[in-house]
């Protein structure tokens, strides 16, 4: 597993009793004086041992549902994400064309709850009802977070007489599809259940790219091409961009790399200190006296340790999916680089939501219709527990228990990083 940070659960359980670098931790507790580098404890690969190969996706000569007899269920969970809707589209029309009649393919509403809420009925999904979706953000279904009574879902499924259950979510909605195709091993309701990947974060363990983050980068890119302008338009101007990254910082190291106009990038798999020779602001002030301006990107779940001070902040629990709810960095910066540069004009972006709401770029659209068809593919050829994704630039079914146990996460000993670092001329700031 890479591990969020050297003090996590299974970071301290496996460098039991060794001191490990980046951690504030007493290491003088049992400790016998090995040392560790943060980034080795965060890099070993220590959950199950992942498959030597995958089942290509796609059509299969053999189907074994008669498409005249067959009812399908789609649902949406968790945050919005571009694609939503195409893949929506996608999977209603492939349906439609392998001859499930009109009338059985039936949207869930707002996520897992929508099985048992009375308020909102699921709806039947046509080739007429999902054309032209795809131009338009967020999801026709509605999606929410939690909600998942399982018990409830199966037994829903089971009255229903639903054979195929398509679950668009990310390692929340695949853990929530995992966990009913178990359920419904165990009260013998036949229903093949796919999930198909989505997270605007990439952070699905294995697959290449999620549907939708193309886009993200694309208008991530915008954001941070704005900052440019704002800083270098000010007598010592301070762009400073939040971008979504929970725990994987893809989208501030792609937007970065492509817009060629950020300075520094800060992102959850690599610290940073802000002050003394080796920190952010040292380096910035180098950055604004060699050229007027600057640009900072900061993925949403960066720096999260520089926060741990503030006791409020530190007891925010959980959202309904089960993620911790992150303190604000972003705002966090802000304050602190106007206590450093007191005469610095700052301007503060967060374009977080926009860049969820919007409709897919055009390569993101295809990538979403192939999904689909791959799940409708699977579905009909029998599998069941399975997601679809593009591995090594392969579409593949993969089981949804080897995509859910880890997220996925930046390299920091990558060529990626290491690109954008050289590129920009970026230090460690540690």
């Amino acid at each position: 597993m890479r591990f969020g940070s050297p003090k996590s659960a299974g970071a301290a359980q496996f460098f039991h009793g060794m001191e490990v670098e980046g951690s504030s931790g007493n290491s003088s507790n049992g400790s016998n004086g090995k040392h560790v580098n943060w980034m080795e404890a965060s890099l070993e690969q220590l959950t199950t041992p992942l498959p030597p190969w995958a089942m290509r996706a796609g059509a299969r000569e053999t189907i074994y549902h008669d498409p005249r007899h067959t009812t399908a269920a789609i649902v949406t969970c968790g945050g919005l994400c571009p694609g939503l809707n195409d893949v929506v589209a996608g999977l209603v029309n492939k349906l439609t064309d392998y001859g499930v009649p009109e009338g059985n393919i039936l949207g869930i509403r707002y996520g897992f709850r929508g099985f048992y809420d009375k308020e909102h009925k699921p709806v039947v999904l046509t080739k007429q009802s999902v054309d032209g979706i795809q131009l338009q953000g967020g999801t026709i279904l509605g999606t929410s977070r939690g909600g998942s009574n399982i018990k409830e879902i199966v037994k829903r499924l089971d009255m229903w007489g639903v054979d195929m259950l398509f679950v668009v979510g990310g390692n929340g909605g695949n853990a929530g599809a995992n966990a009913i195709q178990q359920k419904c091993d165990e009260a013998n309701v036949i229903c093949n259940v796919i999930g198909v990947p989505k997270s605007i974060d990439n952070d699905i363990l294995l697959i290449d790219k999620c549907f939708g983050f193309d886009t993200a980068v694309e208008e991530a890119q915008r954001a941070l091409l704005a900052a440019k302008v704002e800083a270098s338009s000010a007598r010592k101007g301070i762009g400073l961009v939040k971008l979504m990254g929970r725990q994987s910082g893809f989208i501030a190291m792609q937007a970065s790399m492509a817009s060629g106009v950020v300075d520094a990038v800060l992102i959850p798999e690599v610290p940073f200190t802000l002050y003394g020779d080796k920190g952010l602001f040292k380096y910035l002030e180098g950055v604004i006296a060699n050229k007027g301006h600057c640009v900072v990107c900061v993925a949403e779940g960066a720096g999260q340790n520089l926060l741990e001070d503030d006791s409020k902040a530190n007891n925010a629990g959980t959202d309904a999916s089960g993620n911790p709810i992150l303190k604000d960095i972003g705002t966090f910066l802000k304050g602190t680089l106007k206590q450093h540069f007191r005469d610095a004009d700052i301007k503060y972006i967060d374009p977080s939501y926009i860049i969820r709401s919007i409709p897919t770029t055009s390569n993101d659209r295809i990538y979403c219709k192939i999904l689909a068809h791959n799940a409708v593919h699977g579905a009909f050829a029998g599998y069941t527990g399975i997601t679809v994704g593009l591995v090594n630039t392969h579409y593949v079914y993969l089981p949804i228990p080897v995509i859910i146990q880890a997220p996925r996460k930046v390299d920091p000993r990558g060529k990626m990083w290491n690109r954008l670092r050289a590129s920009i001329g970026q230090p460690n700031f540690y």
